[in-house]
């Protein structure tokens, strides 16, 4: 339903109409204005009621019976209003006048003087005049009264879009009379434009009247916002039909592309789900490498591949959208999200193959370690095994004497104090040997094998042992000497060497660490074992002041010992090389801590460096993100200029790489995130590369000159008042005014139906640029083409194969026979085609 307004502005906010609510009481008292603006309201109700074939003479009269008011707001409206009274009497003038009267209220419409809400529409009238009247020397338009004084403003209105009308090259700013009769007589003549104003009132008057002058400047603004060039029908649709070839090529394009990634992607996913684990540490080793030289070289041309497919299609879309062709729609499984759900799998398997790689790789390490201290454990055990079964399996206690059977009671008292000790190392050792199982060790069967031999042994001589001590202790009830002070060395010299066994043991245990920490805790406990020293040195100190106790009284009492300790094989010399051995491990324990603690802190500082390097390279990165979010709002010049920055740009961030690869030398695991960083960047600053291409082919495709790409850039840049790169819907609408257009409140809600499809309310740059390119350039649509068809047909519902290969070119022409349907319409003749339905098609309409 159109609208109608009694605003000051006709029809929508730029056609100016003053109205008496509007004039100032002091300007009422003034007889000259008041007639002034009687001419100019006269002069607008006529331009109107001449559409109708009737016009006024004098507002009070004319206006009495009411029916020429109503003529009126029908022609201003376009709608119908109730049926006059056609009646003399006073009462069918007042009926009358009081319809007009509530057909105008029935509107909302509140007959009120120019305010706030009509800011933004002088504003973009005024923007316009400036932008027409720019190239003309002595114009200044800078407001709506003494500007105009001169009428050189109105002269070059005229010669912009009429130049054949007026030789503005004679006019003088000196002769202002001439000026402005000059343009006065030539808009009514040839634009169709009433006569609103007097040369003489306005440079009679040192300001003339700002509301007429808008009134009369939006009758010019009015006459030529509209014009539009237009081409021949033949080139239309050779246009139409290369479009059309073009986009054709580029659906095929895309599929390909999409084709060759997906199947790369569906390739590649079962490798990185493998995870058939390797035995040795040099074959995962190999593995990771392998998944290194993957995501250096292979990947990287497939990140490059997938952002040029999003490309591609953005172009694709932005130029069937440009021709007013319907959205391409890729086969099935070929979709921008069906490539990056794809896509998304790879990745995720990248992940979970990373993850795997390493775990197994620290699991190895730990399979490597285990292996090596089970073998050594073991090694000690075996030892200390030797000739133990025949020891226990021994006699020798049939033929001994009493002291001899005392002592070897207590001897075997030793022996099973040791055993017990090693009952630890023998737990220890089956411990490990399950945990190398339970971390599947390929090994395994000759570990367990060697587990089970010791453990069946220790099982022997646990039995060997207490059948022994059985029968020593029938025997010893026959025995009654005992030498306490042997048995007391062999109590005490029997853990001690023990205890300096596994001494020397860990001492020269292998240690594996990743942290300055974990070296930290294994020398806090070194130190600790350190500070025992003192006390283990006087045990054996205690330990040999007994055997030189028992050598003692051997000499004073002439014991027939035999020279030897007859309940242990432990002697002095032992428990003091043994010491010496101790002594002499505890500073190689010391310099193997120092070197590893070393080595700690230099990967530490290599952390620290790899840390520097990615705290400037990570903030690098945002920062370039950030210029390049401006670059797209802020560049000049033409847009090649603008791509030829980008593409500079883009090269310098290339030439950054040498960092991104001296930090990954610097560690081969962490600078995952950094490479995404970079990734993100090279495909942020090509995507920017793209969007200007993209303006590109809206320029080249619409015929749009760099002027007009300039003008709207610098149109968006003056109504984007809070420099977000967005305008507001006001400031929209007042920047469409300043551009020529020429609209009412419905119409503006149907541009920004276009521009702002998510009522968000705002409008972006890019949205701008698609509808201007849509609105002054020559846009195709089915209608036109079937028209220009039509053109070529001479008027006829159908058309011949020799019309078009008469009017087109030979390709096009074939193109066009070719897809044709025969006409099947009564006036069909032999050989016609139906170039409406091939019109419709092309257009996404119908089918070909």
């Amino acid at each position: 339903m159109p609208t109608f307004d009694m605003d000051p502005y006709d029809g929508d906010e730029n056609n100016y109409m003053p109205q008496e609510d509007d004039w100032d009481r002091d300007m009422l008292l003034d007889p000259a204005w008041e007639k002034q603006q009687r001419k100019t309201f006269t002069a607008w109700c006529n331009s109107h009621l001449r559409k109708a074939g009737t016009q006024i003479e004098n507002i009070e009269e004319d206006f009495r019976d009411g029916l020429k008011l109503m003529l009126l707001l029908e022609v201003i409206s376009g709608e119908r209003l109730a049926k006059p009274e056609r009646g003399k009497m006073r009462v069918h003038k007042i009926s009358n006048v009081n319809k007009a009267l509530h057909y105008i209220t029935s509107k909302g419409v509140k007959l009120v003087s120019i305010g706030a809400e009509e800011t933004s529409a002088k504003e973009g009238l005024l923007l316009w005049c400036q932008r027409k009247t720019a190239p003309y020397k002595n114009v200044n338009i800078q407001n709506f009264h003494i500007s105009w004084k001169d009428g050189l403003g109105f002269c070059a209105l005229i010669h912009r879009h009429r130049p054949e009308l007026i030789d503005y090259g004679k006019l003088r700013k000196d002769d202002p009379m001439t000026n402005l009769n000059t343009a006065f007589d030539v808009a009514e003549k040839y634009l169709d434009i009433p006569k609103m104003l007097d040369a003489e009132d306005i440079v009679g008057t040192a300001r003339p009247d700002e509301k007429a002058i808008m009134t009369y400047v939006s009758s010019f603004y009015h006459a030529f916002s509209g014009a539009q060039k237009a081409e021949t029908a033949a080139n239309r649709i050779c246009k139409v039909l290369a479009v059309n070839q073009e986009n054709e090529q580029l659906m095929e394009d895309y599929e390909k592309l999409a084709s060759d990634l997906l199947e790369w992607i569906r390739r590649t996913i079962p490798w990185l789900e493998n995870r058939a684990p390797e035995n040795t540490m040099q074959a995962m080793q190999q593995k990771l490498e392998d998944f290194r030289d993957y995501r250096r070289q292979h990947k990287p041309p497939k990140v490059q591949e997938k952002c040029q497919l999003e490309i591609n299609f953005n172009t694709l879309q932005t130029k069937l959208r440009l021709s007013n062709r319907p959205a391409f729609m890729p086969s099935e499984g070929k979709m921008v999200s069906d490539v990056s759900n794809a896509w998304g799998g790879l990745e995720g398997a990248e992940k979970g193959y990373e993850e795997w790689l390493l775990n197994e790789i620290r699991r190895l390490e730990r399979l490597d370690h285990l292996a090596e201290k089970f073998r050594q454990k073991a090694a000690i055990h075996e030892t200390w095994t030797e000739g133990k079964e025949v020891m226990l399996q021994a006699r020798d206690f049939e033929t001994a004497s009493l002291s001899e059977i005392k002592a070897l009671l207590k001897k075997h008292e030793a022996f099973e104090s040791d055993l017990a000790a090693h009952q630890d190392r023998v737990e220890q050792i089956a411990a490990i040997a399950q945990e190398l199982n339970e971390l599947d060790y390929y090994d395994s069967p000759s570990v367990n094998a060697r587990c089970q031999n010791i453990c069946d042994q220790w099982d022997a001589l646990g039995a060997l042992t207490q059948k022994r001590s059985e029968a020593l202790q029938r025997t010893e009830k026959l025995l009654e000497t005992i030498d306490q002070l042997y048995l007391e060395f062999a109590k005490r010299a029997a853990p001690f060497n023990n205890w300096m066994e596994g001494a020397m043991e860990d001492l020269q245990d292998t240690f594996i660490v990743h942290t300055i920490e974990e070296i930290q805790g294994l020398s806090t406990a070194h130190e600790q074992f350190k500070a025992t020293l003192p006390d283990a040195d006087k045990e054996r100190g205690a330990i040999l002041g007994i055997h030189n106790e028992i050598a003692k009284i051997v000499a004073t009492y002439h014991v027939n010992m035999a020279g030897t300790n007859p309940y242990t094989t432990i002697n002095p010399q032992d428990i003091n090389a043994k010491w010496d051995k101790v002594r002499q491990l505890v500073p190689q324990r010391d310099q193997a801590l120092i070197e590893e603690h070393a080595r700690q802190q230099n990967n530490e500082r290599l952390r620290r460096q790899f840390a520097n390097q990615a705290n400037v390279i990570g903030p690098w990165i945002q920062t370039k993100m950030e210029e390049i979010g401006r670059i797209s709002i802020e560049m000049h010049g033409t847009l090649e200029d603008q791509l030829t920055h980008l593409r500079q740009y883009e090269k310098n961030i290339v030439n950054y790489k040498p960092k991104i690869d001296q930090l990954e030398e610097t560690h081969q695991l962490i600078q995952e995130h950094i490479r995404v960083g970079w990734e993100q960047l090279l495909t942020t600053i090509a995507r920017t590369i793209n969007e200007i291409e993209n303006q590109i082919l809206t320029r080249d495709a619409k015929g749009i000159s760099q002027d007009q790409m300039n003008e709207f850039r610098a149109s968006f840049n003056h109504f984007d008042r809070k420099k977000t790169g967005m305008m507001e819907a006001e400031d929209f609408k007042t920047c469409l005014i300043s551009l020529g257009y020429n609209m009412g409140e419905a119409e503006f809600s149907r541009i920004m139906s276009i521009v702002d499809p998510n009522r968000v309310g705002v409008v972006t740059f890019q949205a701008f640029i698609d509808f201007m390119s849509r609105e002054t350039a020559d846009t195709d649509t089915a209608d036109q083409v079937m028209a220009s068809f039509k053109v070529l047909a001479g008027d006829k519902n159908y058309i011949l194969a020799d019309e078009l290969r008469r009017e087109l070119p030979p390709d096009q022409a074939e193109y066009c026979i070719a897809r044709m349907a025969p006409y099947a319409g009564p006036d069909a003749i032999p050989g016609a085609l139906d170039y409406m339905s091939f019109s419709t098609a092309l257009y996404g309409e119908s089918d070909l």
